[in-house]
């Protein structure tokens, strides 16, 4: 990791505007000097009375989520000339990201991207907009980007 200290992180999924966000926050990283971090989550497996079930089901859930990452590093790396931070964890992304803005003293900068599709701008901006918040004991600014964003314009801002 650099000598900076401060991280921004960007939650991965696999929607075009989480690709907006990674590269605002890598764009920033660079002309700021921070880190990018990113978060993937899966959810526990349903299938308890079926052990067999359950563990094919996680493994293949943290695949997914492990090629997601890695995937999403390439690009904040081609941006940022540096390897990111990839952090997998099991859970509801919602209490599993506000357990790491908790833990995680370093993380200056939490990044998400707008959907701007009928169903609404997604599950944490939507959730941050109606005051569930995610900080609990320490608050962390977040940036919402625009979706529909394009790498120029992005460049215009940072």
């Amino acid at each position: 990791m650099p000598q900076s200290s401060r991280k921004f992180l960007v939650v991965a999924d696999d929607s075009n505007e989480c690709r907006t966000a990674l590269y605002f926050a890598a764009r920033r990283a660079v002309s700021t000097g921070a880190h990018v971090a990113i978060l993937a989550t899966h959810e526990p497996s349903d299938f308890n009375h079926w052990i067999g079930v359950a563990e094919t089901a996680k493994r293949e859930a943290e695949t997914a989520a492990e090629t997601l990452l890695e995937s999403m590093a390439e690009d904040a790396e081609a941006v940022t000339g540096e390897r990111p931070e990839l952090l997998l964890r099991e859970g509801d992304r919602r209490t599993v990201l506000a357990r790491l803005l908790e833990e995680d003293p370093l993380i200056s900068l939490l990044v998400l991207a707008a959907s701007s599709s009928s169903e609404g701008p997604g599950p944490l901006v939507t959730a941050l907009a109606r005051g569930r918040g995610l900080f609990e004991s320490r608050a962390v600014p977040v940036t919402v980007v625009p979706g529909d964003m394009d790498p120029a314009e992005i460049d215009a801002l940072v």
